[in-house]
Parts: C-alpha cells; sequence; structure tokens
C-alpha cells in the first residue's frame, strides 16, 4: 500500500463482489436474528425529538431501521477495539497495535470512512484471526464489548434505535465490521440482528478469506435489499441511519433516511435532499447526552502520538 494512499477517497458503484457481500451478510443476519425483543434500558427520546420526528409508525411490520455502526451508533471503529482486545489476549504484536491505533486517530479526527482505509484494516484483521475458531472469537467478542464498547455507545442513537424497538419493528446493524462482532454488539443493545462482513470459515474455522468483500459502501446498500427482499419489508416505509457519506447508497434506498453524526459530504448531501439529522458530537448535545466528545479526540489523538513513539523507539 502506498504511503497514506488511503487518505484519498474512492467512489465506486456496485459490483458482483458486492452483490455476493451482501447476500452473504443478508443471510447470515436471519441465521442469528434475534427472537428475544427485551432491550437494555435506554433514556427516551426528548421532546423536541419527538415533535421533529414522528416516524416509526408504531404496528408497521413492513417497516424495520437499519444502523451504521461506527461512529453512528457507537463512538470509533468496533474494528479497532476488538483489535485493542486481541492484543491484550496476545493475538498479535504492538507494531500491529500502532498501526490499528493510526487507523483509528485518523477515523475519530477525520470522520472519513475510506474504502482503501477500510479494507487496509480488514486486511490486517483477517491475518489475525486465521486459523482460530469461530466460537473462539465470539467468546472473546463478548468479554471485549464489556472491556471497550459498552461505554461508547451514543445514547442519542440508541433512543432513536428504541423508538423503532417501541414501535414493533426489527433494527438491524449494518456494518463493515465482522458479522461476529456486530452480532455481539446487536444482542447487547437488544436489537434484532446485524449485517456485518462475512470471513469464510471452514469446519469452524476462519481461513483467513472474505465471503465477497467487506460489507462497505455498494455491499451494505445490497445487504439492506437482500434481507428486505427475504424478510418482506417495505423498503419505502423503513429507516437508515448512518454518519458517513459512503452509506449514501444505503441511505437512499429507504423512505426515512437519516444522517447522524454526519461527515461533510454527508451533511452536504442530506440537507440538499432535505433528509433528517442528528449530530451528538458538539458541545451542547454531548452535554445533553453526558458524553464528553471533545476529551475522547483527545484522549485518543495523545495515546496514539505516545504509541507511535514507542514504536519509533524501539525500531
Amino acid at each position: 500500500m502506498a504511503a497514506f494512499g488511503w487518505l484519498t477517497p474512492r467512489r465506486r458503484p456496485a459490483t458482483a463482489r458486492s452483490v455476493l457481500a451482501g447476500e452473504a451478510a443478508a443471510e447470515a443476519a436471519r441465521k442469528t436474528s434475534l427472537t428475544d425483543d427485551t432491550a437494555d434500558d435506554t433514556e427516551p427520546a426528548t421532546t423536541q425529538e419527538a415533535e421533529e420526528a414522528p416516524f416509526p409508525v408504531a404496528g408497521d411490520d413492513l417497516a424495520a431501521a437499519f444502523f451504521d455502526l461506527d461512529n453512528t451508533v457507537m463512538q470509533g471503529a468496533a474494528l479497532f477495539h476488538f483489535g485493542r482486545g486481541l492484543y491484550k489476549r496476545k493475538f498479535f504484536q504492538r507494531r500491529e497495535l500502532v498501526r490499528f491505533a493510526w487507523q483509528q486517530a485518523w477515523f475519530r479526527l477525520a470522520g472519513v470512512e475510506d474504502p482503501g482505509h477500510m479494507q487496509d484494516a480488514r486486511d490486517s484483521a483477517l491475518s489475525i484471526v486465521k486459523g482460530h475458531r469461530v466460537s473462539e472469537l465470539m467468546s472473546i467478542g463478548e468479554e471485549i464489548y464489556d472491556e471497550y464498547m459498552a461505554d461508547r455507545i451514543w445514547p442519542g442513537t440508541r433512543a432513536l434505535a428504541q423508538a423503532h424497538l417501541d414501535a414493533g419493528q426489527r433494527v438491524w446493524l449494518v456494518t463493515a465490521a465482522p458479522v461476529e462482532t456486530a452480532t455481539i454488539i446487536a444482542r447487547r443493545l437488544g436489537l434484532t440482528g446485524a449485517l456485518g462482513t462475512v470471513a469464510e470459515s471452514v469446519g469452524g474455522v476462519y481461513t483467513g478469506r472474505l465471503v465477497g468483500e467487506p460489507l462497505h459502501g455498494p455491499a451494505k446498500a445490497e445487504a439492506v435489499r437482500a434481507l428486505a427482499a427475504a424478510e418482506g419489508l417495505d423498503l419505502d416505509r423503513c429507516a437508515a441511519y448512518s454518519d458517513s457519506h459512503n452509506d449514501i447508497p444505503m441511505l437512499s434506498l429507504v423512505g426515512h433516511p437519516y444522517a447522524i453524526n454526519p461527515d461533510a459530504k454527508l451533511r452536504k448531501h442530506a440537507r440538499a435532499r432535505e433528509w433528517r439529522l442528528r449530530d451528538y458530537r458538539t458541545g451542547r448535545k454531548a452535554a445533553r447526552v453526558g458524553i464528553p466528545a471533545a476529551a475522547g479526540v483527545g484522549a485518543i489523538a495523545g495515546g496514539t502520538a505516545a504509541a507511535v513513539a514507542l514504536h519509533r523507539r524501539r525500531r
């Protein structure tokens, strides 16, 4: 990979691999969807949000909601937090942790999900899990969620998901993170299930290859389309939520698109089309939901600088 090559966005339409990845994600999601509708306690939507968003419609079983994960439901990237947990358990070396830290710092500070950047992170993760049993990673994933992810859920976005559940609708995560990790997060939040990147396994052991490609950009739209067809959903009555312009294909599929913590391109696109926006990163919003947004960015930047400095001293 050329130095900093992933800093330049690369947009592309759906390909055969995107369709394969989407269909694989939809199949995996249907196999692992939850039958227990019990969700953890969450704060209700505010009066202002209720006035602005009469949707969802209670009792509409042809509607569902699809939520992007990274920086929409959760602060930061799920794959990075998963990598931290695997490093703690000695799955890989310090130099790879520095790489994960730098990728996460860029994601947090720039708010950009470049396809090349995401592909690089996926490749790193696949090399780490190759040869390990799926059941082993699922068990570890439960522990990692408690250690690194539970406290990073945006309360505001979670309240939006809960509103759909309270209306009797199904709610799915849609993410480039591994489907196993996404499924754990969905279950912990009381959601229906998750669409995620499907890693190939044979006999319950990861091969180090993907089925199709990472569930990113157009592949997310294909996954939602496939799941909606299989579940008999009416996409015009469904909602989708994301922070990234890379998810415009998914957002454009549904009748109720929402931009959550949007990057600059998505914000511009959403305003031009009068999509609804929510931003939980600003000082006012952060104060209302109890999240020190600026402190979080400073912490990751400082931590990354220290990790890079240590890496350089060791070379």
